[in-house]
């Protein structure tokens, strides 16, 4: 079978690599006009956390705690926070060893605009993978997606080695270390489509950091770095069948959406893809938007 997948973000090769390690035979190839570090997820900080995941069911990303007391709304000013063990995966490094792993493998790429998923099924493959992330508008005329503009910082502050999360209604603040350097956020503009920094923005991320954590004051500022999150009502995890032009059939599975919670859920995704790959040959396939 020839494989042909759209988008190079992590959920692009994420999902790649798991359907070459999962089938060694298929010819498998990534499509996109962009790979790292020129990518979305190369500027994230990679933090495996749920983020911005617009209406997607909870049970679909997280088990229940009951971290919410029943009594929360009868207490006046009550004020929560949380405490947990996660980790970071950068992107600037995770990209990178991935394409590896994935090229090794067998595995190809080509830097090409797709302009249509029905170009590639009239080139001969069998199954599309669409991870084309927020160029889904375009590709396949999906309106529901939209940027969430996210600004950031990257600082040299060796000191720090906790990440801090607040959280509001409009904007947040939050310091996550990386390997080489501390990102500070950020910004969730909706329907925002400006890469360009601003000011008031980068003035919000560094006071607001820097009331969180004092220390950052003494910090060695990289740069600043503006990119366009994925948004989606929900994420669109599914199978579909279409027709090329001249009626030829194929099959996409389409693995886009995630906001900003492309890491947290990229290997889970990739891992449903390579299930629905298994088994295409079921009749009925299921296909909403």
């Amino acid at each position: 079978m020839r494989v042909a997948v759209v988008g190079a973000g992590v959920i692009g090769v994420t999902s790649a690599f798991a359907v070459k390690s999962a089938f060694p035979s298929y010819d498998v190839k990534i499509f996109a006009d962009a790979f790292s570090p020129d990518t979305t997820g190369d500027g994230s900080a990679g933090l495996w956390s749920p983020y911005l995941l617009g209406d997607t069911p909870v049970d679909n990303i997280t088990d229940k705690d009951n971290v919410h007391p029943e009594w929360e709304k009868l207490v006046y000013g009550f004020h929560k926070g949380y405490h947990f063990v996660t980790y970071t995966a950068e992107p600037t490094l995770l990209l990178p060893w991935l394409m590896k792993k994935f090229v090794t493998l067998g595995g190809k790429m080509e830097r090409r605009n797709v302009k249509r998923l029905h170009e590639l099924a009239e080139e001969g493959y069998d199954l599309i993978i669409n991870c084309s992330g927020l160029g889904a508008r375009e590709l396949i005329a999906d309106k529901t997606m939209t940027p969430i503009r996210g600004q950031i910082y990257k600082v040299k502050a060796p000191w720090t080695m906790q990440c801090f999360l607040v959280d509001d209604d409009d904007d947040c603040n939050y310091i996550i270390p990386n390997m080489h350097s501390v990102v500070l956020g950020g910004t969730h503009q909706e329907g925002d489509f400006d890469r360009s920094v601003r000011e008031e923005d980068s003035e919000h991320i560094y006071k607001g950091c820097c009331r969180l954590m004092p220390s950052l004051q003494a910090s060695q500022i990289i740069r600043a770095w503006v990119g366009l999150r994925p948004g989606r009502p929900r994420v669109r995890l599914e199978c579909e069948a279409l027709n090329t032009p001249m009626g030829r059939e194929f099959k996409v599975i389409h693995n886009y959406g995630h906001g900003g919670s492309g890491v947290t859920l990229c290997w889970g995704c990739a891992l449903d893809v390579v299930e629905m790959t298994r088994n295409l040959k079921v009749p009925k396939l299921n296909s909403k938007l």
